[in-house]
């Protein structure tokens, strides 16, 4: 792979200022959110009343933990535009949630938010390697979504060229690549193993590509998989993290160079970890849930949004910045079967492990008599269809998901291309489970 390692002149200076400074920027910026989400949002007014907090009980970064958490549910009682921190027609661009319970949550961008989203786009590009010039294929989709108009502003702002692609039409996707010959590509994950299955479904090497570097976000994925795709396509891989209610694909990014997990731009966004079930805050380096309250943003403020991903906070290394361990899951995602808590990324760790098997699955839950069972759908590779070699797997995989993750699971292995695929977040788990 090329070295993409970054000349650090090109940095913005905070990537690499001291923690002090960091720290004074963060407590000033601190200051304004909070007076600015109380004085023009009638929830925080009313939700800091209750808890007898001010925005000048703020004196030093530790008292945030005297603040009320925001949760995805107060977004949905505020819709569509409750939340909103600014007169609606300073609003420039609204994008929604694709949630599937409930009312959608709804975010707004003034101008001065888009400016800022587009400046963080672009020093994560410039973090993952790619630079002014380059082309970026984006293959994020465009809409309500914020990953692909995010995307799009932020590799423009990086002086690159963007295709904007959008997701599906697999092999146009390829064929476009071929052609255009971009360096980096933006994309999901698991459809980013969809375009590989394609490269070879058309005879092409995936490793004759132009990619020097993938940028991959808005689902969770393991270091087996990114081993996967840098195999095969002679590729950096790294990881971009987001959320729409903060502001959407940016908020922290991996280093190409260190690829120890993304660094939270912490001069726009302030994080911690608590304890999920009691809202305490934990230390750095202790897993928990993630916690965001947005520095600079006009349109929605954000203060002590929970997440609901669980992750570490670690020291920064080719930044100065913190760094967020790979998520391990969620905490309202988590599956608990038979009193053990599951995550599908544990599930995935087990399947990547069987070489016999492709890298796509899914978990569907169902009921067993008066107990909740799990079934594992996978496949096979083409060169693994003969029955003792499904037989094989099935054994294997069993016993690595009861040996590590410590459940008993169902193994139902699959012709190849048998397992649903994804035309952009991949739907992990399917709960047929009797309701009532």
């Amino acid at each position: 792979m090329i070295d993409l390692t970054p000349n650090r002149s090109d940095l913005d200076p905070i990537e690499i200022a001291s923690i002090d400074e960091i720290r004074s920027l963060q407590l000033e910026r601190l200051k304004w959110s909070l007076r600015h989400a109380y004085d023009n949002v009638a929830m925080y007014k009313a939700r800091f009343d209750a808890a007898g907090v001010h925005p000048d009980d703020l004196q030093e970064l530790s008292d945030l933990a005297k603040f009320p958490f925001t949760t995805k549910g107060d977004l949905r009682d505020a819709y569509p535009f409750g939340m909103f921190a600014v007169p609606r027609e300073q609003i420039l661009r609204v994008h929604a949630s694709s949630g599937t319970t409930g009312k959608p949550t709804v975010v707004g961008y003034t101008q001065k938010d888009i400016d800022t989203w587009a400046d963080l786009l672009a020093r994560s590009l410039r973090a993952s390697g790619l630079r002014r010039g380059d082309m970026v294929h984006n293959a994020y989709g465009y809409g309500l979504f914020t990953g692909g108009l995010g995307a799009h502003y932020g590799i423009e702002r990086l002086g690159a060229t963007v295709v904007p692609m959008s997701g599906g039409q697999t092999e146009k996707q390829v064929t476009l690549i071929e052609d255009f010959r971009p360096d980096g590509i933006m994309v999901t994950p698991s459809y980013m193993l969809n375009i590989l299955e394609q490269y070879h479904r058309m005879g092409i090497d995936p490793r004759s590509s132009s990619l020097k570097v993938g940028v991959f976000g808005a689902e969770p994925w393991t270091d087996a998989m990114r081993r996967e795709v840098e195999a095969a396509f002679d590729m950096h891989a790294v990881d971009i993290y987001g959320l729409s209610e903060i502001m959407g694909p940016g908020v922290a990014n991996e280093c190409v160079e260190t690829k120890d997990g993304p660094v939270i731009w912490e001069d726009h966004f302030l994080p911690e970890i608590i304890d999920p079930e009691t809202g305490a805050v934990l230390p750095d380096g202790e897993l928990g849930e993630l916690v965001f309250t947005t520095l600079t943003k006009e349109g929605l403020p954000m203060v002590r949004y929970r997440t609901r991903d669980l992750t570490r906070l670690l020291p920064g290394t080719a930044r100065s910045m913190r760094r967020m361990a790979k998520i391990t899951g969620r905490s309202d995602d988590m599956i608990i079967l038979r009193g053990v808590n599951v995550f599908p990324s544990q599930i995935e760790e087990q399947m990547l492990t069987v070489e016999a098997l492709a890298p796509y699955y899914q978990i569907e839950l169902y009921s067993k008599g008066r107990m909740d069972a799990m079934r594992i759908h996978v496949e096979v590779l083409p060169a693994a269809t003969a029955p003792e070699q499904r037989e094989a797997c099935t054994k294997q995989l069993a016993k690595r998901i009861k040996d590590i993750v410590g459940i008993s699971a169902e193994i139902s292995v699959g012709e190849p291309g048998s397992v649903e695929r994804s035309q952009g977040k991949a739907r992990r788990v399917v709960d047929n489970r009797e309701k009532g």
